[in-house]
């Protein structure tokens, strides 16, 4: 058995460092980026869609039948992405995408030296904020921070950040929900 956790281990970085290396060559950092997002949005819609991800990796389907599965519902990807995608579909092995998906981004800061920083807010960052949470985040981290920003107004304001998996949630939206729990779950003894 752990010999086949290495053998595993050992695709999923394979996975990633054919991805990284063709996207880096395709358009550099912007294109290695642009994968990255690509790959994380993939990976949101198999968790969120069952079928499609048992699917990919279906052993009823031909190798041939799930290549042009990610052909299809992928085409708008990146090319890089897609190819290694289809190879892992072929495979069976398109669960390990999130795995990949971590590989890629410790190859991001092994040889790019580049922190990426997923910032979501409700209303665009202003020139002064954007400059704040780069130099904190450059600071805390010793790597060149590159922020990647998102606007959801469902979270009402506040902002949300993601760097290398480390969530930090100071949203109107998860404050108005802890305030709700915590409301919810006080009594004081009295009947309501």
């Amino acid at each position: 058995m752990a010999t086949n956790r290495l053998v595993v281990k050992e695709e999923v970085a394979v996975y990633a460092s054919v991805l990284f290396d063709a996207a880096h060559t395709a358009g550099g950092q912007e294109a290695v980026l642009e994968v990255r997002e690509q790959m994380g949005e993939i990976i949101r819609l198999m968790r969120a869609d069952l079928e499609l991800t048992q699917s990919l990796s279906n052993p009823d389907f031909t190798p041939a039948q799930r290549k042009e599965l990610v052909e299809g519902v992928f085409a708008d990807c990146h090319l890089a992405l897609r190819e290694v995608l289809a190879v892992m579909a072929e495979r069976g092995q398109a669960d390990l995408l999130p795995r990949v998906y971590d590989a890629y981004r410790e190859l991001l800061g092994d040889k790019l030296g580049i922190c990426v920083v997923d910032v979501t807010t409700a209303v665009p960052l202003d020139d002064g904020l954007r400059q704040l949470i780069t130099e904190k985040a450059e600071a805390d981290l010793g790597r060149r921070a590159v922020l990647r920003e998102r606007i959801d107004t469902s979270i009402l304001g506040g902002i949300i950040m993601d760097v290398d998996g480390n969530y930090i949630d100071a949203s109107m939206i998860s404050q108005l929900n802890r305030a709700r729990n915590v409301l919810k779950d006080t009594t004081d003894g009295g009947e309501c």
